[in-house]
């Protein structure tokens, strides 16, 4: 950060899958809780550094019986994951309360779009099933509630954040970002099977996912009058330009 005058850093690595962190917690704690502490630390040593976006997730909230999540709501993750991603948020908060780091923090829902080839996740998955005629599959019962973000409305976000960061009331803020319309598992699968055409593809319902929350959603209503931001993609079109972009990606392969 010194050697290349960085003024703006956005902290978004980190081990995303939720399966992968049940198998290999700490390797999953190394990653995204010292991640972090390492990029905040770096950041307090550089005397450039003007705005740090630290990516959370919804799932630092853990659950919550009352929904949707508001930013106002304790950080309770309880499974390897979400443990990862509340100790990454609170750390930031920590930094800012202490040392006065120029900080933001997001929290995004589940961002979605082409490029993402952990097949593991339910839209990428569920779509490289429909390309080669296989039947979807849903690790839950299929009724759990989630929001989705396309990766373009989550780039603006970020981008957003940076350019309000400057602002006081800005500063050391926590901020959902997310369509703000969640939908079942089940039904976000079968618009995915009305997109692709493929409608004698049928989701194969497993019913074996364990570890997980229930239901899922957030309030953006900080982001919108702070940040005057909001998704403009509707989930239909979103997934009908991803669904394209692995149609794209497979026929090339």
């Amino acid at each position: 950060m010194n050697e290349y005058n960085i003024d703006t850093c956005f902290h978004l690595a980190a081990q995303t899958i939720v399966d992968v962190a049940k198998k290999f917690p700490l390797s999953t704690f190394e990653s995204n809780i010292k991640g972090t502490w390492n990029i905040l630390e770096a950041s307090r040593n550089c005397k450039t550094i003007k705005r740090l976006i630290i990516a959370s997730s919804d799932k630092a909230y853990g659950t919550h019986s009352k929904l949707p999540y508001k930013e106002s709501y304790p950080l309770h993750g309880e499974y390897p994951y979400e443990v990862s991603k509340t100790c990454c948020d609170l750390l930031a908060q920590c930094y800012f309360k202490t040392y006065n780091l120029p900080i933001a923090i997001a929290r995004c829902a589940n961002i979605f779009g082409g490029g993402d080839f952990n097949f593991s996740r339910i839209v990428p998955g569920t779509i490289r099933s429909l390309i080669f005629d296989e039947n979807p599959v849903i690790r839950s019962d299929g009724t759990p509630l989630r929001d989705y973000l396309y990766v373009e409305d989550a780039v603006d976000a970020y981008l957003t954040l940076a350019e309000n960061l400057d602002k006081n009331i800005i500063k050391g803020e926590a901020f959902n970002f997310g369509s703000g319309k969640p939908i079942s598992v089940v039904d976000l699968v079968n618009l995915i099977i009305k997109i692709s055409g493929k409608n004698y593809l049928k989701p194969k319902i497993l019913n074996k996912a364990i570890a997980e929350i229930r239901d899922q959603y957030l309030s953006c209503e900080k982001a919108k009058k702070l940040l005057k931001w909001e998704a403009k993609f509707n989930l239909e079109d979103a997934l009908i330009r991803t669904y394209e972009w692995y149609e794209k990606f497979f026929r090339e392969k």
